[in-house]
């Protein structure tokens, strides 16, 4: 007979092997560690976790971080595939529990930066402010904006602030106020200034004559209460693809 009231013990994952390259790969993408955190920019293409069949997700490749009787480095949050910048890892267990109690508590800040088409927000700075639902499409997940009332509908705040336009583009700093998926996306389509790149919410795939290689959101700061007390700032250069694209339409 089972023994009652034993809890299950859950499954430890399982060690993935690693090729040199991939190692020095996910090693090269870190920005900051001390000894209770580590964070990496992420490129874009790369997923976060549990990727549609991506074996190498960001997740598998912090088993280059394990070590002999100690857990390995645990994602704290995500990142859509396609966006690039910071992605905060916990290197203890009371570490993820701190930061995983301080994100459910929204001490959390984090700060983006995104190209629009086809011009600058109007104001040039303000809210977005929209409910979201989710929308499955075969093996696709979309997010809409719906009526708050609406019996599947999240409530959802953005903070915008345009850096700098020129024709045809706009260059824009954001902060999203809760965390709905694809939220910075559907918040800036739904008023008319899609992201450059993004074509799952109907963002230009060239401007200005230049080609957009991806979707042009980035995850450029993070701000949150770390483990020894205090507020911890980490920032992500503005990837390379990103860049040039902003110097060749003159938002620089």
């Amino acid at each position: 007979m089972k023994p009652r009231g034993q809890p299950k013990r859950r499954a430890e994952p399982v060690p993935i092997v690693l090729t040199p390259d991939e190692i020095a790969l996910v090693r090269g993408l870190v920005i900051y560690e001390d000894p209770h955190i580590m964070a990496l920019n992420k490129p874009s293409g790369l997923s976060s976790q549990g990727g549609r069949g991506q074996v190498n997700t960001l997740d598998e490749l912090l088993w280059a971080f394990a070590k002999p009787g100690k857990a390995r480095p645990r994602l704290i949050h995500r990142l859509d595939r396609d966006t690039s910048g910071v992605i905060l890892t916990a290197k203890t267990k009371p570490a993820a529990s701190f930061l995983g109690k301080h994100m459910m508590g929204r001490r959390f800040s984090k700060t983006y930066r995104a190209i629009v088409t086809p011009d600058a927000p109007e104001p040039a700075q303000g809210a977005i402010e929209a409910a979201l639902r989710r929308e499955e499409l075969g093996r696709e997940a979309y997010m809409r904006v719906c009526p708050p009332d609406h019996a599947d509908a999240e409530s959802a705040r953005t903070r915008y602030r345009t850096i700098s336009k020129a024709p045809g583009a706009a260059l824009l700093e954001l902060a999203p106020e809760t965390g709905r998926m694809h939220q910075i996306r559907v918040h800036l389509a739904s008023i008319g200034r899609p992201i450059a790149g993004d074509v799952r919410y109907g963002g230009a795939l060239a401007v200005g004559g230049h080609a957009v290689p991806r979707l042009m959101l980035h995850a450029a700061a993070l701000s949150f209460p770390h483990p020894e007390g205090g507020t911890k700032v980490i920032e992500a250069p503005t990837p390379a693809d990103m860049q040039k694209l902003i110097d060749s339409l003159g938002l620089g």
